[in-house]
């Protein structure tokens, strides 16, 4: 894969063509976007576009050949001027950002940049975050830092200030069935990029639909009053983004009544019998109190309390 077979972020591919047509490539860069989108992967052919062997045919160095000694090594995650960090445990720390920095210490060794890309870079607790302050605000000569981050609220003003932002966007409906052409069966794919809500990365890493089952299980248990269900705080996360597509489609339900303009498509009816007895601003007034819970779950609220509040909150919504 190129830059060139990345689909639906034209405009950031567009961006980062435009930075290695004219030459004026920064010291650092932060990806940002939606998860499941192509941040990470356009990342990844960045990397293989500036350090590609073989120019000749790519546009002035534009893309990278996709084929050549340099590209082979980025994809099999073995070239020497590549390093790639991973949160562990849902966090980055600071033992990782001295690795990089070791790693910036020395000039690349076989390509034209030594390149890091840091994901998820927002999981950076705040000494990793402090430690490399001067690195991202005066990289060594001849490298290059990419941070990909869905949550870039969540990193310390101070980085966001160091780094050129990209922003890549979420996927059209086309768009998000065309990437998974040939992944998946059609019929799946079509469920899938709609559950997706134009991520689809997601679509390709789980099962969406056993999710949103899983979730309509959970409501089912909240209306009876039952006890926390949540194995985990990301688990309630999880919970509330599919809460938002649900109850927008009981919105859309009450406007329209058109199946083809539901992300659900599949369990109209079932949903229809949930909201059969609250009226729009009652299910605008559900949204946004759920929006309101996402946020205030990554100040460490206790998952439980959240659960008793949802369900007393959607008992009171949907059944009174």
């Amino acid at each position: 894969m190129a830059l060139k077979d990345i689909r639906g972020q034209e405009n950031a591919v567009s961006i980062i063509k435009g930075i290695m047509a004219r030459d004026r490539i920064a010291g650092s860069y932060l990806f940002t976007g939606e998860s499941g989108i192509g941040k990470r992967t356009a990342a990844l052919n960045f990397a293989k576009a500036l350090n590609c062997l073989d120019i000749s045919g790519q546009g002035s160095g534009m893309d990278s050949c996709d084929s050549c000694s340099s590209c082979r090594k980025i994809d099999a995650g073995t070239h020497p001027d590549l390093l790639v960090i991973d949160p562990e445990d849902r966090q980055i720390k600071i033992e990782e950002i001295r690795a990089v920095e070791e790693a910036l210490a020395f000039r690349p060794f076989e390509g034209r940049k030594k390149i890091v890309l840091i994901d998820d870079a927002d999981t950076m607790n705040q000494a990793a975050a402090n430690a490399f302050l001067k690195t991202l605000e005066e990289p060594p000569e001849g490298s290059l830092i990419i941070l990909v981050s869905s949550r870039p609220d969540r990193m310390p003003s101070t980085v966001l200030s160091r780094c050129s932002r990209i922003p890549f966007r979420t996927l059209s409906l086309d768009a998000c069935r065309e990437v998974l052409h040939g992944k998946i069966s059609d019929e799946d794919a079509d469920k899938a990029a709609r559950l997706s809500l134009g991520r689809p990365g997601l679509a390709l890493s789980s099962d969406l639909k056993e999710d949103r089952d899983w979730f309509v299980n959970l409501l089912g248990a909240m209306l009876k009053a039952d006890k926390d269900n949540w194995a985990s705080r990301p688990e309630a996360e999880k919970w509330l983004d599919i809460a938002m597509a649900y109850f927008r489609d009981l919105a859309v339900l009450r406007i329209s009544g058109r199946a083809s303009a539901l992300i659900n498509a599949d369990i109209q009816k079932e949903m229809a019998k949930t909201g059969k007895s609250v009226e729009l601003q009652g299910i605008i007034a559900i949204c946004k109190e759920l929006s309101s819970l996402k946020g205030l779950l990554q100040f460490n609220l206790n998952k439980s309390l959240v659960w008793n509040y949802t369900a007393s909150m959607l008992r009171k919504g949907l059944l009174s």
